[in-house]
């Protein structure tokens, strides 16, 4: 595709020559003859001291800042260079999916894109979504690492999505990804917002500048006259609907305070939980066959977006009684020989472990036991907050290492502790601690291992020293309940 090509259908002005473009790249590295290279200044490493190999390895053109050196190449200049590497890249990545609807919060994110995907391919569509779990369709799951991957690598996706047919696509919307452009360029028709609480203030300065993150998506990344779902029962949520009132999209809210959706009623079940939904003025009883009060709020909202992007409504609701367990998120692991069963689950925030342990208080006859840490090298202030959380919801709370990265993994666990109460149990080995929860259930009893759910390493280390360990905590708690019946 020629350069002048891409600066039309992205609106900017003309440029002098008519280079063909082959490809985007943020990496120098994958940068071949015909690339357009994003040379952008970040808190580890400055892309513009790549700029000089980029140009050598054929980059045709550099998007970075107004004072980066540029020789050898077309120079776009930007203040925000990652937004004007995302508009030029967009039109490269034709087709992509006509349908696509953005999922942005702290806590249900994943869940959710994967539910409304459920919903769509349940009414027949060819769906996928994009996030943590990866880049999951009907038949195949391809993993990117990232909650948002970089543009070029989310782009690439989508259009490789079109190209196969998918025609209906739900993606996670980071904070990260929003404030560095991610996700900029593709038509995107409706965007929800599920809740905001502790996370990433090892990046956000405040919670107001991490809230503002998240509202790019409703302020700029919608479409004109989209739709913005809201979770209207979120301390948050009047201000994100704000937002959306402000930018003029049409607003659907879902909760107990929803107008759309409204939540009447929930009643745990053995297995999941009824609803009594009212939407345009009927009222339903939906039989979710998913447990926790986060996850009827993540089904809701996956509703809302699927009726939002054009889905029928009777048919979404119905659909939600086949939904199944997402990958990680209060998984059900198995049951040790006591009969007591293991469930595994991502929390690795206060709010996201509290909802967590009360999603399964329901179902606790005898103790509930909790397995958890918190990671290295990331916001230390949830640390102490998450061992109130545990002290204050679990009977009994073991304290062990989730992903300790660069950090003393002591000193992780140490700064957990100083939240909690006396009889909380630390152990440090993650694989010891899992086990110990496991042989000690009872009858009634029910575990909770949180805070890596579908991961399947343990980073260990920083920089070049860092390590990823295998380690997959529903495969561990197998093997652990297995154990004891030998």
């Amino acid at each position: 595709m020629k350069l002048s090509g891409l600066c039309a259908a992205a609106g900017l002005p003309a440029i002098d020559g008519d280079a063909n473009v082959t490809g985007f790249a943020i990496d120098s590295r994958k940068v071949a003859p015909g690339t357009v290279f994003g040379a952008f200044r970040g808190t580890k490493f400055n892309g513009e001291d790549f700029i000089t190999a980029a140009v050598k390895a054929g980059a045709v053109a550099i998007v970075a800042h107004p004072d980066a050196v540029v020789e050898g190449a077309i120079h776009f200049a930007a203040e925000e260079p990652r937004r004007l590497f995302a508009q030029l890249a967009a039109p490269f990545f034709a087709p992509v999916p006509e349908t696509l609807v953005a999922v942005t919060g702290t806590n249900g994110k994943t869940s959710t894109v994967e539910l409304t995907r459920q919903l769509w391919r349940m009414a027949g569509e060819r769906a996928a979504s994009i996030g943590t779990l990866g880049v999951t369709t009907g038949d195949e799951t391809v993993s990117t690492g990232l909650t948002t991957p970089d543009i070029a690598t989310f782009l690439a996706n989508l259009s490789g999505l079109a190209r196969e047919g998918v025609t209906h696509v739900a993606y996670e919307a980071s904070s990260h990804g929003l404030s560095q452009f991610r996700i900029e360029g593709p038509r995107v028709m409706a965007g929800a917002f599920t809740n905001l609480s502790r996370d990433h203030l090892d990046y956000h300065a405040t919670m107001d500048e991490y809230f503002a993150a998240k509202m790019r998506l409703f302020d700029e990344v919608v479409v004109d006259g989209g739709t913005a779902v809201v979770w209207a029962d979120d301390v948050w949520s009047d201000k994100a609907i704000e937002h959306a009132k402000a930018r003029g999209l049409t607003l659907f809210t879902v909760g107990e305070k929803g107008e759309a959706i409204r939540l009447v009623k929930r009643t745990p079940t053995s297995l999941g939980q009824t609803l009594e939904i009212e939407y345009a003025g009927k009222v339903r009883k939906i039989d979710l066959p998913l447990i926790g009060a986060y996850q009827a709020a993540n089904s809701l909202v996956a509703a809302g977006l699927v009726i939002a992007s054009g889905g029928d409504a009777d048919a979404t609701f119905d659909a939600m009684k086949r939904l199944v367990t997402v990958r990680g998120r209060i998984e059900r692991a198995g049951l040790n020989t006591n009969g007591a069963p293991i469930y595994v689950d991502y929390a690795h925030t206060p709010d996201a472990l509290e909802a967590a342990i009360a999603a399964l208080r329901p179902h606790v006859t005898g103790r509930l036991i909790a397995v958890f840490g918190a990671g290295g090298d990331r916001d230390q202030g949830k640390r102490p907050q998450m061992g109130k959380v545990a002290s204050a919801g679990a009977d009994l709370a073991i304290v062990t290492d989730d992903n300790p990265r660069g950090e003393d993994p002591a000193t992780i666990r140490a700064m957990i502790l100083a939240g909690m109460e006396a009889g909380a149990r630390e152990v440090g080995d993650r694989r010891e601690a899992i086990g110990l929860a496991v042989a000690e259930a009872g009858a009634g009893d029910v575990v909770l291992i949180a805070g890596k759910g579908h991961e399947q390493g343990q980073i260990i280390g920083s920089g070049d020293s860092v390590r990823v360990l295998p380690f997959d905590d529903v495969t561990v708690a197998r093997e652990m309940a297995g154990s004891l019946g030998r």
